[in-house]
């Protein structure tokens, strides 16, 4: 294994009728509230998309491909942007990351409850002229449930999609994954029942986190009986690409008209990145450079 904790499982079962994937992404996800320094009601949403997301990139073929998981909501958490790229490399941010709601009827975070109502949208740049653009409305606003009715109406494929976030008494995160388990077209119904009345025991991903269970007991366990063949690991981890370089090129394409005023103003300018805080600052002596 890498030195990240995190890891995704690949796996196939019953004769390849199912593919199967589980995560566990506790260092993700904490990450992503240092950064962020998230509540946990938002540390769980973030989490939670940033779980599915860095298990879809590793679902994806081209080196340069990038998957964006966005959620665009109504409720006071305000939307969620998490990206992915292929070799599962997640980065994501909170429109509001303060969000504090009392816990729902069954005693947890209110995601659903942050989030409100809204759309999820999927998109792929796959190195096609226009990137896939899938956009389903919140079935639940607790994210899992959403990505199983995206994956069924949006790319037609059966899917369950378990995520979790547990949180302990400090905040920081105790266990955090999930997993995904897609229906090949063809599957006999036998599989797809046996495969149904197994999800109905399954009831908590950080529950099985909790009691010690690793990605790939996760699989064992959900797809009992299935023939389980584990195909690979893939390394999982937190990472921003942003640089001074990349930064530098945004600005330089601004144009001359708004960088003259920028010069004009005297005054450094000061990029953020939303992902990961990292500040970037450029005097007018840059900024001149970028004009020439």
């Amino acid at each position: 294994m890498s030195e990240y904790k995190d890891y995704i499982v690949r796996a196939t079962a019953a004769d390849h009728q199912l593919r199967a994937f589980a995560v566990t992404s506790k260092d993700i996800v904490e990450k992503a509230r240092e950064i962020h320094n998230t509540s946990p009601v938002a540390t769980a949403a973030i989490g939670r998309l940033l779980t599915a997301a860095s298990m879809m990139g590793s679902m994806m073929k081209g080196e340069k491909d990038v998957l964006t998981l966005q959620i665009e909501c109504g409720g006071p958490i305000g939307g969620i942007t998490v990206t992915a790229d292929s070799n599962a490399d997640v980065k994501g941010y909170v429109n509001n990351p303060n969000v504090i709601l009392p816990p729902n009827a069954q005693g947890k975070l209110d995601v659903s409850g942050a989030l409100g109502p809204g759309f999820l949208n999927v998109i792929k740049d796959i190195g096609l002229r226009e990137p896939y653009n899938g956009q389903t409305h919140l079935v639940s606003g607790e994210i899992a449930e959403d990505l199983t009715y995206y994956f069924a109406t949006s790319e037609q494929v059966p899917s369950s999609v378990g995520l979790g976030v547990l949180m302990d008494k400090d905040n920081h995160v105790r266990q955090a994954g999930g997993f995904i388990i897609q229906v090949m077209p063809d599957t006999d119904d036998e599989v797809i029942d046996k495969l149904e009345a197994r999800l109905g025991e399954v009831h908590s991903v950080t529950e099985m986190l909790d009691k010690g269970m690793t990605p790939e007991d996760i699989l064992n366990y959900v797809l009992e009986g299935m023939d389980v063949e584990i195909l690979e690991t893939v390394p999982t981890q937190y990472k921003c690409d942003c640089s001074f370089e990349r930064v530098s090129k945004v600005i330089a394409s601004l144009g001359k008209k708004e960088l003259q005023e920028m010069i004009d103003d005297g005054k450094p300018v000061e990029v953020n990145c939303q992902f990961c805080g990292s500040h970037y600052k450029f005097d007018t002596e840059q900024l001149k450079e970028f004009i020439k």
